[in-house]
């Protein structure tokens, strides 16, 4: 697999913009290639505009090229997310400092120009690739869990908000609810699920807001040499709930063994924050399964692995 991809997930974003393309991903608002990138930095950054470039990866929210050996640009290809780039763009470097796994601080900051409306950032190239299905034992656990504990600090009152990450499940329900009726209808809709998603909805928020990435699934979370290389695609960065990271416990394929170690390296959580973190993993496993069964079948895996690791009675889960 190509290393240092950058991707989004599908989510209830994908309704303001309803079209899709053939891979089930929103059809891009914008169209940009290499030889736009290119003219993007001969008027921006001329000294790297000699620099080799190569289409890496397209996801709901971004599409992102190869600059040479080292970077990556990163180009929003909807209006929906083109404040969030610049969120990555401020706040990314004053988080960076303080977490123990690297992430993708911008180098470089491009601005609209043209016909192309939105901010844009070129980053550094992670070695790896996304975790994927890649069992992770109790060293990544632990890894992990350092790295949601120095993320989840106290945010300052002016750190972003997102409509779709870090607020009450119950504003998630519309979304979920439509979701999970087609997957039941079908009889896929995982009886671990829907208890998850219930009991979830009668636990408060007892916690203080915290940073948040919001969206950590196996495509996000970099995996070189068995070792996390890097957490990637902080589109969804902000301030919120930090159930909704805590999801990733589910989400990223653990090992009952490593999920052990990474609540163990991260600390003691309340019921209710824990109720709240399953019920997180149960909306991602919905829209990761309601993806799947569209035309995003790269989507569904994940989702199933969510269902099963909900569904595990052993350890803390």
């Amino acid at each position: 697999m190509p290393e240092g991809r950058l991707h989004d997930a599908p989510d209830e974003r994908a309704a303001i913009a309803p079209m899709t393309t053939p891979s089930g991903r929103p059809a891009a608002e914008v169209s940009v290639d290499a030889n736009r990138v290119r003219e993007l930095l001969r008027a921006q950054h001329p000294d790297l505009t000699d620099m080799p470039i190569s289409v890496l990866a397209e996801g709901w929210d971004t599409l992102t090229f190869r600059l040479g050996a080292g970077l990556i640009a990163r180009m929003p290809r909807r209006a929906v997310v083109g404040a969030q780039i610049v969120n990555e763009q401020i706040w990314l470097p004053r988080l960076a400092p303080a977490l123990p796994l690297p992430i993708p601080v911008p180098v470089r900051i491009g601005v609209p120009q043209d016909d192309y409306p939105w901010p844009w950032s070129i980053v550094p190239y992670f070695a790896g690739g996304p975790i994927g299905a890649t069992p992770l034992d109790e060293s990544v656990g632990i890894a992990f869990g350092a790295f949601l504990r120095a993320l989840h600090r106290s945010p300052p009152p002016d750190a972003p908000a997102n409509p779709f990450r870090g607020g009450s499940l119950a504003d998630r329900a519309g979304g979920y609810n439509d979701r999970a009726k087609g997957l039941a209808d079908r009889g896929l809709l995982p009886e671990a699920v829907s208890r998850a998603w219930t009991a979830a909805l009668r636990a408060p928020i007892d916690v203080a807001p915290t940073w948040l990435h919001g969206d950590l699934h196996p495509l996000n979370v970099l995996l070189h040499e068995g070792r996390i290389s890097a957490v990637i695609d902080w589109i969804d960065v902000c301030a919120g709930d930090r159930a909704t990271d805590l999801a990733s416990l589910w989400a990223l394929p653990f090992t009952a063994a490593g999920r052990a170690a990474a609540f163990a390296e991260y600390g003691s959580v309340s019921r209710a924050t824990l109720a709240r973190a399953r019920g997180w993993a149960a909306y991602f496993a919905v829209m990761h399964l309601a993806a799947g069964l569209g035309n995003a079948p790269q989507h569904a895996p994940i989702g199933a692995g969510i269902a099963r690791a909900l569904a595990d009675a052993s350890g803390v889960v």
